[in-house]
């Protein structure tokens, strides 16, 4: 565990990376995208900070917000539904037209829902579409930006809030879960193809960190589309609950703080220089990171994630991202 006094350290030390930091918060208007874009947006000099969301009265208002933060930060808008990969596409056009430079890309967007598949107009369920299949649309796309980044020595990070640790076993033939989907299996899918997914672009872009962040228990609003009853139920449900970081309970301020960190330390750099060993954690040779609630690295289920990349199972989820990519966009 780093604590917390150790966390808030390091983010004095953020101005230090440079005025100008580019930053990207998928689904950043509200939780733990939002609380991070805060922090991020407090201890950076001049940062521009682009926020992707559907609401833009809501962002309108953090927007005054960050700007009250930071007198020097910019803060830019993107309206997009990125639960299409097409819009996913269009978004990164826009900030590729304005920027030549990503330092970091946040992603965070994601729903807690009872409700079986339902799928997109692309035939993509749209929970698996947000906490996964969307996530590595922005990191492919933007990779041209990070990328340049990284090549003039300065921070090149992407960070996506999922649930490392939580791996699970993967339906190989069916890896979108068109004919084997419940909740269980998109939690596991999704969790377990980030993890493999990231270490493969950590592989092939040494130069960049791949930080897949567990977050732990946060109290935000993803709770929203549950059912009156059930979303009441679940909330009085943390209420009762003593708050104890043993067991991931965080304030969403502190979450935002430890994202920050895991966003910006030094502890999570790419280990490698011009050629990484595909692994599940930075400290065998790669630049993916599996990071913990606390700050320090996960270790439960890395032999699964090590299993899965040396078997050709990573590979697979590999090929097949890149096809869904191909149905989804046409490209």
């Amino acid at each position: 565990m780093v604590a917390i006094s150790e966390v808030r350290g390091q983010l004095a030390n953020v101005k230090n990376l440079g005025s100008g930091l580019v930053a990207v918060f998928v689904g950043g208007t509200s939780g733990i995208g939002l609380s991070t874009a805060q922090e991020f947006t407090r201890y950076a000099t001049a940062p521009h900070i682009y926020l992707i969301g559907r609401n833009e009265a809501q962002a309108s208002e953090i927007i005054s917000e960050l700007r009250t933060v930071n007198q020097s930060a910019t803060v830019d808008f993107i309206k997009s539904d990125i639960s299409l990969l097409k819009n996913v596409d269009t978004t990164c056009r826009e900030i590729a037209q304005k920027e030549s430079k990503v330092n970091l890309l946040f992603l965070s967007p994601g729903i807690l829902t009872t409700q079986g598949r339902t799928e997109t107009s692309e035939g993509i369920d749209r929970k698996l579409s947000l906490h996964y299949y969307a996530r590595m649309r922005f990191a492919e796309n933007l990779l041209p930006l990070l990328n340049q980044a990284a090549s003039s020595g300065s921070l090149a990070r992407v960070v996506s809030v999922m649930s490392p640790g939580n791996e699970g076993k993967l339906v190989e033939d069916d890896l979108d879960l068109r004919n084997n989907y419940t909740l269980p299996n998109a939690a596991a899918h999704a969790c377990t193809m980030t993890s493999l997914y990231m270490a493969q672009l950590a592989a092939a872009h040494p130069n960049i960190s791949w930080v897949h962040s567990r977050p732990g228990a946060v109290n935000t609003n993803i709770m929203r589309d549950f059912n009156p009853l059930l979303r009441g139920l679940t909330q009085a449900l943390f209420a009762l609950t003593p708050v104890c970081s043993s067991i991931g309970l965080l304030s969403v301020k502190e979450s935002g703080e430890r994202h920050v960190y895991a966003a910006t330390s030094p502890l999570f750099a790419p280990r490698v220089k011009g050629g990484a060993t595909v692994g599940a954690d930075g400290a065998k040779g790669s630049g993916a990171y599996r990071v913990d609630y606390d700050s320090s690295i996960v270790k439960a289920k890395a032999e699964l994630v090590e299993r899965y990349l040396g078997s050709g199972v990573g590979k697979k989820v590999w090929e097949h991202t890149r096809a869904m990519y191909a149905k989804a966009t046409g490209n």
